[in-house]
């Protein structure tokens, strides 16, 4: 069989030539297509599901939220294993699916059991899916640079105009916000003057809840136009919250500000965000979507950054904390750089002992090839370009040279031989 494969790649020359001219073509696209990282991403195949309700204790969140979702669950079709973790107000739920599911087929799964999972849990307890993501799907961090600007507006600026614009990029599941203060409005409620006006505390909750709203009313005609109503409520400033009425004390309204003091602050954080020591700092995590190109994602969230910049105030701008394109592109010059050292080191060898530069042409066109049908594997079993597939690559560059090599110089010395019994015959 081989000896018949040699013999008919000798008298076919043309069509040897064909085949490794579409083998290499099909490798150059097979790598433009084939997702790049520089974290190979060995995690499961799971989705998350997230609860909060502050303020219960673990065992309140095991017993009321946790156990009911695990239970439930595990009808699902192709499911794995299904883990919980309960912690304070805040409940996780792992559900793990065989290999071979896809990721959005088994999210859709998922929501349509937590429908009939919802009815088990307590008033106002909402299960939630987590993002579309991975533990290595962290592939780019930033931070504000900004002058004088404190934490409350730099949080608000990212949350409420960096953070919408850059989950618009295709490829990005979600950014993560981290740092400064979520700015809220903070009730200081005096006690005596509650219990001197007789108002309790869910009597204030209620009574700021109802009166930060817009309401709609019916419609009414007058001189042959037709007027909507509505009711304007949403909060604004400091003093609409000072203004809310809460009850009548002897016929007088009793408001916010006679029980207590509003300021304006930050929410309860667990943490901060610090830049080597130099001060806090506030910015987001971008989370590439599961399966994507991290290095086309980190790409196309750098071109949205430079549209977003121009929007921001006067000396505010981006600083990027973490790049995992640097070791993606360290990681590929890595290969490269492999393959033409071996392709410099292989000519080198052949010319020096054979001095035949068609015998190192052999082995020059060998190597590309090689690697052009590595990418073509690896595309077509789903596997990306990572520091682990691509450092194989970069050992089986050797074999192959090494390959070459011995398979050239024993062709050679065997020509040789053959033309030397030849000539001695004549």
């Amino acid at each position: 069989m081989v000896e018949k494969l040699i013999t008919f790649s000798l008298k076919n020359r043309f069509v040897v030539l064909l085949i490794s001219a579409c083998l290499f073509g099909w490798g150059i696209y097979s790598v433009q297509q084939n997702p790049i990282d520089a974290i190979p991403d060995l995690s499961e195949n799971q989705v998350i599901v997230f609860t909060e309700w502050m303020g219960r204790s673990p065992q309140v969140i095991e017993s009321q939220v946790t156990y009911p979702l695990v239970s439930n669950l595990q009808g699902i079709p192709k499911v794995k294993n299904i883990r919980g973790a309960s912690m304070f107000g805040m409940s996780f739920v792992y559900i793990v699916f065989e290999d071979d599911v896809d990721i959005y087929w088994a999210r859709t799964r998922v929501l349509e059991r937590l429908n009939y999972a919802q009815r088990l849990l307590p008033q106002n307890v909402v299960p939630t899916l987590g993002p579309d993501g991975t533990g290595v799907g962290h592939v780019f961090w930033y931070h504000l640079d900004t002058k004088g600007m404190d934490l409350g507006e730099q949080r608000a600026l990212q949350d409420w105009y960096v953070k919408f614009a850059l989950q618009t990029v295709p490829g990005v599941s979600e950014v993560a916000s981290f740092g400064g203060f979520e700015k809220q409005y903070q009730l200081v409620l005096d006690p005596l003057k509650m219990q001197y006006y007789n108002v309790s505390m869910m009597e204030v909750m209620n009574a700021v809840k109802a009166n930060n709203n817009d309401v709609g009313g019916r419609k009414f005609e007058m001189s042959d136009m037709s007027y909507i109503i509505r009711g304007l409520g949403y909060i604004k400033n400091i003093k609409d919250v000072e203004d809310i009425a809460i009850k009548n004390y002897n016929s007088v309204p009793v408001k916010v500000k006679d029980i207590g003091s509003i300021q304006m602050g930050g929410d309860l954080r667990l943490g901060i965000f610090d830049e080597n020591g130099n001060g806090e700092v506030v910015g987001g995590i971008v989370v590439m979507r599961y399966g994507e190109n991290a290095d086309k994602v980190i790409t196309a969230v750098k071109e949205k950054m430079k549209e977003v910049e121009k929007g921001l105030p006067d000396g505010v701008t981006f600083k990027t904390s973490y790049d995992r394109s640097e070791l993606i592109e360290k990681a590929i010059e890595s290969v490269k750089g492999t393959l033409i050292e071996e392709m410099i080191a292989v000519s080198i060898v052949v010319l020096f002992f054979l001095f035949h530069w068609r015998s190192a042409l052999i082995i020059l066109i060998q190597l590309p090839i090689s690697v052009a049908i590595g990418f073509i594997l690896l595309e077509a079993f789903g596997i990306s370009s990572n520091i682990m597939s691509l450092t194989g690559i970069a050992l089986a560059i050797g074999v192959v040279v090494d390959d070459g090599i011995v398979m050239v110089e024993n062709a050679y010395r065997t020509i040789s031989e053959k033309q030397e019994e030849i000539g001695n015959n004549q």
